[in-house]
Order: C-alpha cells, then sequence, then structure tokens
C-alpha cells in the first residue's frame, strides 16, 4: 500500500463490498487510521474503528447525526450509530467481510468534514 493523504481518503468513493475479499488487518489499517481526524481508534481485534463526537445538547447531537446519515447514503456505507443526550459514537467496519476496508476509513474521513 503506497502513502496516503487525508485528502486522498475524502476525494475517494467507497465502492459496494459484497464480500470476497479480505478484511485489513490491523497492520494495515494504521496507515489508514494515521490519515483521519483526532479521536478515531482502533479496536482492540482490529475490526473496527470508532470516534465520539460531543455536543452542546441533544439537538446538537441529532443534527449532526443526520448530516452523518446523509453522507453516508450518498457513499453507500452506513456506520453504527450510538445517540447519547450530547455525544454520538460512530463506529465503523464492512459488515460484509467483518472487518474493515478502505470504504471506512473514506467515510470516517469525510465525517470529519461534518463539523
Amino acid at each position: 500500500m503506497g502513502y496516503l493523504s487525508y485528502m486522498d481518503l475524502y476525494q475517494k468513493k467507497c465502492v459496494p463490498c459484497e464480500g470476497g475479499v479480505e478484511a485489513l488487518t490491523k497492520e494495515q489499517a494504521l496507515p489508514y487510521l494515521a490519515q483521519l481526524g483526532q479521536g478515531w481508534t482502533l479496536a482492540a481485534d482490529g475490526k473496527k474503528i470508532a470516534r465520539t463526537f460531543e455536543f452542546k445538547n441533544f439537538v446538537g447531537a441529532m443534527a449532526f447525526v443526520d448530516k452523518v446519515a446523509d453522507v453516508a447514503e450518498v457513499e453507500g456505507h452506513h456506520p453504527d450509530i450510538h445517540i447519547f443526550y450530547s455525544r454520538a459514537v460512530i463506529e465503523l467496519t464492512t459488515h460484509a467481510i467483518l472487518g474493515l476496508s478502505e470504504n471506512d476509513f473514506i467515510l470516517a474521513s469525510k465525517i470529519d468534514r461534518i463539523r
């Protein structure tokens, strides 16, 4: 895998994944993770990334989640979202391969720009 810049990920589009490809290993995921904004973490098993976003209140959290949903629909790649009163936790994994793909990092880079 060559050098990736944050802009490279942001400019890419998610591609449909129906399975049949290998998930990224933890070692392969780390260079992608390094290209994301602060706060994204790699799960201990290397199968998902997550970030918590903080807001002033519930309305702010919901407005953010609505924007995430719009971006996810455009990309055709959908995160798991956990909503609390003043925060939203975004988890990304490629369900069809039970692990991470480049799509997860592409969508994360786009979510980083929503705020």
